[in-house]
């Protein structure tokens, strides 16, 4: 039986659990895990998501993430690939890190979101490592009562429910964690309570799922983006079949790989099919085009323009 999709929508929260491949480590000593909190920064200032909590356990990881436009997908994928690539390095070996398909459950973040992060920071506690969170240094458990600054965190909106002063809401943070640090593993934060996707009441999920097939049925085709990007740069999209390595051709195809990667469920294949590009370029052009937009404002802005009309 085919897996159903992921649902999408900008603002969706989800538990993401990340394995090790057939349960194996993934973390092998701290510098390990300060790359990965490098990546997850750095994941949040190139994607615009949110990190409301993190654990880092030896051989998995559990997330809090608020996505904006891009899809969860895109942001795992991101991390999984560059952490992957990182270890191999590191220990010189080959081949898969992490479990094929990772663990991702969207929650009602306004009824669950304060219990995820306590379920998540608890973690440790629960298997027998810590007997309390703030001993155990790679959560963002230490980030929320003040201990570490991790200013790509965000603990405002946990603590926001707790209070307006950041202090007091501390205070009535650290109660909190208390009062569960007796509860095991909660079955709900991994399988959720409806279609094995979703964790909230009936409600929640009518809304969710009718939002995520509105902005499906308005999916863009590969021939639509590279409509708007040929229009954009003044010529037929049939200029960018062409072999030529001319710059206004390859700037285009680069911005519509980056479109395809960042914004859509589309695939690079399906645009390399169109274009007779193979995906690795495709995928390079795009990432250096983003990393060229970060000085070049002409870039950017047609970025946010093509951006807009997408979304």
């Amino acid at each position: 039986m085919a897996r159903k999709p992921r649902i999408h929508y900008p603002g969706a929260v989800y538990h993401v659990i990340m394995r090790g491949n057939a349960r194996q480590n993934i973390f092998f000593e701290d510098a390990d895990r300060f790359r990965f909190y490098f990546l997850l920064q750095e994941g949040t200032e190139r994607f615009g998501h949110r990190i409301h909590a993190f654990c880092l356990m030896s051989n998995h990881v559990h997330l809090a993430i608020q996505v904006s436009e891009v899809r969860l997908s895109r942001i795992i994928q991101n991390i999984s690939f560059r952490f992957t690539r990182w270890i191999n390095w590191r220990r010189k070996r080959t081949g898969h890190l992490f479990q094929g398909r990772y663990k991702a459950l969207l929650i009602d973040a306004d009824s669950y979101l304060s219990e995820l992060v306590r379920y998540i920071h608890l973690n440790p506690v629960r298997a027998g490592i810590v007997s309390a969170p703030s001993d155990y240094p790679w959560t963002s458990h230490r980030a929320y009562i003040g201990l570490e600054p991790l200013p790509w965190v965000n603990t405002e909106w946990v603590l926001g429910f707790l209070g307006k002063d950041r202090e007091r809401a501390q205070e009535l943070y650290k109660q909190f964690i208390l009062d569960g640090i007796d509860e095991g593993y909660k079955k709900e934060f991994h399988s959720g309570s409806i279609d094995g996707r979703i964790l909230g009441e009936d409600s929640f999920a009518d809304r969710v799922l009718t939002a995520a097939e509105k902005r499906d049925s308005a999916k863009f085709t590969i021939e639509v983006i590279l409509e708007k990007v040929s229009r954009e740069y003044g010529f037929d999209a049939s200029v960018l079949v062409q072999k030529d390595k001319q710059r206004g051709p390859a700037e285009a195809r680069a911005l519509g790989a980056w479109l395809v990667r960042e914004l859509t469920s589309l695939s690079l294949t399906d645009l390399g099919k169109a274009i007779n590009r193979d995906v690795s370029s495709l995928s390079l052009a795009a990432s250096r085009l983003q990393t060229r937009a970060k000085n070049e404002t002409r870039i950017a802005e047609l970025m946010e323009k093509l951006r807009r009309e997408l979304t």
